[in-house]
């Protein structure tokens, strides 16, 4: 037969009483503790959304003043470009003017002469 002091130095029992002893104790304490449990639980949940809810805004924010500034980044290279696209158009017509003004000097080179 086994004694009572070889079960108190065997792990094995140790666990088994452990594990029977948490097993009767934790519906006890739960029902016990349900009343304060609760809402608290409750309490830190709805804090949780509340906080959930409020960096979602932030973030929807964020994310419009981001679209707005890629927007505005957007119509200043566009514009950038038009005026780009402009300066080129006039250098081009000032090149062909005086490309047509050489070669009409070209073509009558006395009339482009000043008399005195």
């Amino acid at each position: 037969m086994i004694r009572w002091e070889e079960l108190l130095r065997n792990d094995l029992a140790k666990g088994v009483a452990l594990g029977v002893g948490v097993a009767v104790l934790v519906p006890v304490l739960v029902s016990a503790l349900a009343p304060v449990v609760k809402p608290m639980a409750r309490t830190a949940l709805k804090a949780g959304l509340r906080s959930y809810e409020r960096a979602r805004e932030v973030v929807d924010e964020a994310g419009e003043m981001m679209e707005d500034l890629v927007a505005e980044t957007q119509a200043e290279m566009r514009a950038e470009r038009v005026a780009a696209a402009q300066a080129q158009t006039e250098q081009e017509a000032q090149a062909a003017e005086a490309d047509s003004v050489d070669a009409a000097v070209n073509e009558h080179p006395g009339e482009g002469a000043v008399r005195h």
